[in-house]
């Protein structure tokens, strides 16, 4: 198939360091090239990509200083998309909602991946006026605060099967805190079950600015407080394997409807087993006994720490293979593709046929 991947400008694709979503965007891309697809990946210039790569901004918008609204050139990537919507089978959203009023010429061959979360109130009568797009939700969980709408699927994130490769041996006997420093991630949980659990916490995480106050006036002086908590700060793609894989676990103490956690499957890949709240997609995610421990209280993460050597490392890392692979991703994603309304799915193949044919006549 020729597909179109459209990613958010805010990260390049993959992002240098923290960036969910164009990370899942570079993943899928990258696979579906390598099964054979024929992908054009919509996106800042300093993306990385097998693809062909059409190149919407010089670079990340996160990354330039004088970059002030985003929108004027999400807008801008869009009229690139509708002036070639033509030339795909099917074209793939990765950017919420901008583009949905834009795409009714070719409805039927678009789907959209939400990809943060749903309940916020302004989102159900904005999706209620456009009940015609296939929309993927990342976890069942998810979707259960919007309207009616055209679910195509839920389809969980995957990584690369040899992105992260894992490590069965001992660790350094400390606790992992991933991701973002927020107070929905709540490391201030994190912090207090090291401390009770007598573990070293090791936390990298990036701080926006609209989070600065709270990691000044809540988390800073916590992690001065307690000797046991190493504050590291934002790492990239080569640092996690071994911040991941030399874990005890990695903690996942949220306080939200998280849409899915990818951290979870980066420390499952690693073997590291995950001790999480049970919010969002968590159990959707994590197999209790088996890749880790869904909690509900500190106190009972307390004593999931203390179980952790029960756990087989081994089967942490199968439970990623079984369900979280980019492979599967990928595959999952082409079989949505296909079951679009107005799929041209053997448009690829005729446009090569075609153009095979105009040369054999040249030649003739």
């Amino acid at each position: 198939m020729k597909i179109a991947q459209i990613a958010p400008l805010a990260e390049s694709v993959p992002p240098r360091f923290y960036g969910g979503t164009e990370r899942i965007v570079s993943y899928l891309t990258e696979e579906l090239v390598h099964q054979g697809h024929d992908v054009t990946l919509f996106a800042s210039g300093d993306s990385q990509t097998r693809a062909e790569l059409v190149p919407i901004t010089d670079m990340a918008l996160r990354l330039n200083p004088t970059v002030i609204d985003t929108i004027p050139y999400h807008m801008m990537m869009l009229e690139q998309v509708r002036r070639r919507a033509n030339e795909f089978d099917a074209l793939h959203f990765h950017i919420d909602m901008l583009h949905l009023p834009m795409v009714q010429d070719f409805i039927g061959r678009t789907v959209t991946t939400l990809h943060g979360r749903l309940d916020l109130p302004d989102l159900p009568p904005f999706y209620r006026a456009f009940p015609d797009h296939s929309l993927v939700s990342i976890s069942d969980h998810q979707r259960l605060p919007m309207p009616p709408v055209n679910w195509g699927g839920t389809i969980y994130h995957g990584l690369p099967a040899d992105l992260l490769a894992p490590r069965l041996g001992a660790g350094e006997n400390y606790l992992a805190f991933l991701g973002r420093i927020s107070p929905e991630k709540r490391p201030d949980r994190a912090i207090r079950i090291a401390a009770r659990s007598g573990l070293k916490l090791k936390i990298a995480a990036k701080i926006d600015n609209v989070d600065r106050a709270y990691w000044e006036g809540e988390i800073a002086p916590l992690v001065d407080r307690y000797p046991n908590v190493e504050y590291i700060g934002e790492i990239n793609e080569q640092q996690k394997a071994q911040f991941l894989g030399q874990a005890s676990a990695l903690l996942f103490p949220i306080d939200w409807p998280e849409p899915f956690g990818l951290v979870m499957i980066e420390a499952m890949a690693c073997a590291t087993p995950v001790i999480a709240f049970r919010c969002g997609s968590v159990p959707e995610v994590i197999e209790h006994g088996v890749s880790g421990y869904i909690v509900d209280s500190e106190d009972e993460a307390v004593e999931a720490v203390a179980v952790l050597p029960y756990l087989d490392r081994a089967r942490v890392r199968g439970a990623f293979d079984a369900r979280f692979t980019a492979e599967r991703m990928a595959t999952d994603y082409v079989a949505l593709y296909h079951d679009l309304r107005g799929a041209r799915t053997d448009a690829a193949r005729l446009r090569r046929l075609r153009g095979q044919d105009a040369a054999l006549q040249i030649v003739a």
